[in-house]
C-alpha cells in the first residue's frame, strides 16, 4: 500500500509538472503572437547596453529537483525497490549551459527592445540622482532567459518570477512572465511591465546603498515573524523606489502617457500578498506575508511617484 501511494504521488506530480510546462509554453506563444507594447513613449529611443541575452542557452543537466525526465526515473527507482526521494530532493547538481541561436519572433523582439529602453531610463534616472548626492551609480545587468537560469544566488526557474541577485548585480527576467502578469494577475499595459523592472532595479539601488546588507543582517538575527516583517519592508521600499523612478521618468524624459501610472499601480495591487493568498489558497494569512498587501504596495509606489523624494521612502520606521 505504501509503495502504491508513493507511485501515485510521483505520477500525479509528473502530471502537474507536464501541465504546468504546457501552460507555460502556451502562454509564451499567446504573448508573443498578440502582445504589443503601447502607451509609454519608448519607440525609437535608445536602449541599454547592459541587457544580457541568455535565451539561447539551454541547461546541460537538470537541477533543483529536475523535470519530467527526473520524475520518470524516480518511478523506475521506486518500482525496483529503491528510494526515489534522494533523486527528487537532489538540488546540488550544477547547471551546465550550452549556447545556441536565439529564436525570436518580431513581437518578442519588440518586447526585448522595450525592456532595454526601460532599463536605459533607469540608468539615466538613478545615475543623475546618485550624481547629485556625490556618488556613482553602478549600472546592473539585466539577464533575459527562458525557463531556467543560473545566477550567483543559485538556480531559478521562470516560476520564480523576475528577481534581483545582489551577488552578481543582475536582474533576471523570463519574458513569458510578462504574459503571466496580464493573464494570471490581471495587470495590463506596458507600464505594468516597466513597474516590474523598476521594482527589481529598486532592489539594486537598495543593495548599492547598503540597505539590503544591513536588513539581511537584522533578519539573520531575528525570529521568523520579524524576518518576514523585514522582508515586507524591503519590498515596499522597492515599490517606493519604482514610483520614485516613475516620477523622474516623467520629469526628466517626458516618457509617460495618461494611464501609465494607473497601470503600474494596478500591477502593484495585483501582486499583493493578500490578493495572491486569497486567490490561490482561499484565505489570507498575514503572518506569512513577504511582500506586503495590495494597499501597501499601491501606497508606497504612489508615494514614491508623488514625492520623488528618497527621504520619504524609509519603510523601516513606524507603520507601513
Amino acid at each position: 500500500m505504501q509503495v502504491f501511494c508513493s507511485i501515485y504521488f510521483v505520477v500525479c506530480t509528473s502530471m502537474f509538472i507536464f501541465l504546468d510546462l504546457y501552460r507555460h509554453a502556451l502562454s509564451r506563444k499567446i504573448f508573443f503572437n498578440h502582445h504589443k507594447p503601447e502607451n509609454m513613449k519608448w519607440q525609437g529611443r535608445q536602449g541599454s547596453d547592459n541587457v544580457e541575452d541568455r535565451r539561447g542557452m539551454s541547461p546541460g543537466k537538470i537541477a533543483a529537483g529536475g523535470g519530467i525526465g527526473t520524475i520518470v526515473i524516480a518511478i523506475i527507482v521506486l518500482l525496483l525497490g529503491g528510494d526515489p526521494t534522494q533523486l527528487l530532493n537532489n538540488h546540488d547538481e550544477p547547471v551546465q549551459s550550452e549556447t545556441g541561436t536565439v529564436k525570436s519572433t518580431p513581437e518578442e523582439d519588440a518586447m526585448v527592445n522595450f525592456v532595454s529602453v526601460v532599463l536605459k531610463d533607469t540608468e539615466t534616472v538613478w545615475g543623475r540622482i546618485f550624481e547629485k548626492s556625490g556618488s556613482t551609480y553602478v549600472q546592473p545587468k539585466l539577464v533575459l532567459f527562458r525557463d531556467q537560469v543560473e545566477s550567483a544566488c543559485g538556480y531559478a526557474t521562470s516560476a520564480s518570477g523576475p528577481f534581483y541577485c545582489p551577488g552578481d548585480l543582475r536582474v533576471y527576467l523570463d519574458l513569458s512572465f510578462l504574459e503571466e502578469l496580464k493573464n494570471r494577475f490581471g495587470a495590463y499595459g506596458d507600464f505594468a511591465v516597466a513597474y516590474v523592472i523598476a521594482h527589481e532595479i529598486g532592489h539594486h539601488v537598495q543593495n548599492q546603498l547598503g540597505i539590503l546588507e544591513k536588513v539581511n543582517e537584522r533578519r539573520a538575527r531575528s525570529g521568523q515573524s520579524k524576518s518576514k516583517e523585514l522582508s515586507v519592508r524591503i519590498e515596499l521600499q522597492a515599490d517606493f523606489l519604482a514610483g520614485m523612478w516613475a516620477h523622474y521618468e516623467q520629469t526628466m524624459n517626458d516618457a509617460l502617457e495618461p494611464g501609465d501610472i494607473d497601470e503600474a499601480i494596478n500591477a502593484a495591487a495585483a501582486v499583493g500578498d493578500d490578493v495572491l493568498q486569497k486567490k490561490y489558497q482561499g484565505r489570507v494569512v498575514p503572518d506569512s506575508f513577504t511582500h506586503g498587501t495590495s494597499e501597501q504596495r499601491k501606497k508606497w509606489f504612489r508615494k514614491g511617484y508623488e514625492t520623488g523624494d528618497f527621504d520619504k521612502g524609509d519603510t523601516f520606521r513606524g507603520s507601513i
